[in-house]
């Protein structure tokens, strides 16, 4: 790892006894690990010089992804707590509606995913903000392949009707949905747009406690606008 960490540290490569002398190891010894990493693909060598390879450049970038992740997380923590609420992230990826982090508590307990939520997305609040920022062909095309069907008494009952909703829906307004994936529990997501991405940060509440959702999610939406440049780069994981 110290030999990896001074090759990275020269952009235009470095002989093997350079790095010798910089690591302080011995010179067959750094002969012997540099060969090593070259044949595993963490170095290569051109013309007596060394330099990152692919698999050092791979594991930076999953080491920038981690990172990337952590934030998210972090700041959904620092919301959950702040707020009272549970807090989810979601992105709609390759056709999917993908739920990409929860942060709960025993506090503010996270909705029981007791239906899956990819096939669900007429249902509940991430799914319905996900889909009301997509266009009408790719919303047809979603329906298409998980169609509507009642979960609860309280679900949208059909295709159609949905799809009027969403219509009616106000841009970069907080979506709201009351008992339609699970009896007892209300949610509400709001919007984000992340360049071509559709993505949505939500929370959900007992229906005891519905009082509480439009002002929680009215907060986030808050939060999310001062702190959306230090995410965008962060969000999309």
């Amino acid at each position: 790892m110290h030999l990896l960490e001074t090759v990275a540290a020269h952009a235009y490569g470095a002989p093997a006894k350079q790095l010798a002398r910089e690591t302080g190891l011995a010179l067959p010894t750094a002969y012997h690990l540099l060969r090593t990493l070259v044949h595993e693909g963490y170095l290569r060598r051109e013309k007596g010089l060394f330099f990152l390879g692919d698999a050092a450049e791979r594991l930076g970038r999953s080491g920038a992804q981690q990172k990337r992740r952590s934030t998210v997380a972090d700041t959904l923590a620092h919301w959950r707590d702040s707020i009272g609420v549970p807090v989810y992230y979601a992105m709609y990826r390759d056709g999917e509606i993908e739920v990409m982090c929860v942060s709960a508590s025993r506090q503010a307990p996270a909705v029981e995913e007791w239906a899956d939520f990819r096939e669900t997305g007429h249902a509940h609040a991430i799914g319905q903000c996900l889909l009301s920022q997509l266009d009408e062909d790719a919303r047809r095309d979603h329906l298409a392949r998980y169609p509507v069907r009642p979960i609860t008494p309280y679900t949208v009952r059909d295709n159609d009707a949905l799809l009027r909703r969403l219509a009616r829906m106000r841009r970069m307004e907080p979506v709201v949905e009351r008992q339609e994936y699970a009896v007892g529990t209300v949610c509400a997501a709001v919007p984000i747009t992340v360049g071509t991405t559709a993505a949505t940060m939500a929370l959900s509440l007992p229906v005891r406690q519905a009082d509480r959702l439009m002002p929680a999610a009215q907060r986030m939406q808050a939060e999310i606008g001062r702190h959306l440049g230090s995410l965008t780069l962060s969000i999309s994981i």
